[in-house]
């Protein structure tokens, strides 16, 4: 089986990682993708985020029903900071023989020598580095590809670009219009938004 992993902080999820999500199931002929939200993220361990309990069970909600999609909780169970190394050590584990693909986005390239363990990372599983059309003056794909193969063990597998649509949402916006008592139907699943309004998210600033 060939598993995708896709990691975030998810706060809110919304369409746009949705979306992300199908263009690389289908470029990267993906049997599985799986969602992994994060405890806390060690690069903006000073961030506010809502509880890692109510994103888990957003992000649940948001793949509900899909097929192609599932949810792992082991960062939130784990608790503290989420390294990705730990979590693909264990997830590689228990699907042994399986084919393994790990999405990060193309400007994780700037820091992902920061990470810890990347020659690691690469040795488990893949990188599928997620790019939406390129803007003018941004580096081309040789030059992202070649910030991740500067940490590359021997042996480890190429990175591969996977192109994604350009899709104008984040949850920072989301957050914004919740606050501003904007309607968010379109922006998020709607079982997503209505866990927002049941639970009373996003109403003033995370702390």
């Amino acid at each position: 089986m060939r598993r995708g992993y896709f990691g975030g902080t998810f706060d809110p999820p919304h369409v746009g990682h949705l979306l992300v999500a199908s263009d690389a199931h289908a470029a990267l002929q993906l049997d599985r993708l799986t969602f992994v939200p994060n405890a806390k993220q060690p690069l903006k361990a000073d961030t506010a985020t809502t509880s890692p309990a109510l994103r888990l069970e957003m992000v649940r909600r948001a793949v509900e029903g899909d097929p192609r999609f599932d949810v792992d909780p082991i960062e939130v169970e784990r608790g503290g900071t989420s390294y990705s190394v730990d979590t693909l050590e264990h997830l590689t584990a228990q699907h042994p023989g399986d084919d393994h693909v790990f999405l990060v986005g193309a400007d994780v390239g700037r820091s992902f020598a920061q990470w810890r363990e990347p020659g690691r990372i690469m040795q488990l599983a893949q990188l599928g580095v997620l790019r939406r059309q390129v803007e003018e003056g941004e580096p081309d794909d040789a030059e992202i590809l070649a910030s991740f193969q500067r940490v590359a063990p021997v042996g480890a597998r190429s990175p591969v670009i996977v192109r994604t649509r350009r899709v104008d949402v984040s949850s920072t916006e989301v957050r914004a219009r919740v606050r501003a008592g904007q309607p968010i139907t379109g922006f998020v699943p709607d079982a997503v938004a209505r866990f927002i309004a049941e639970h009373g998210l996003y109403h003033s600033a995370l702390p």
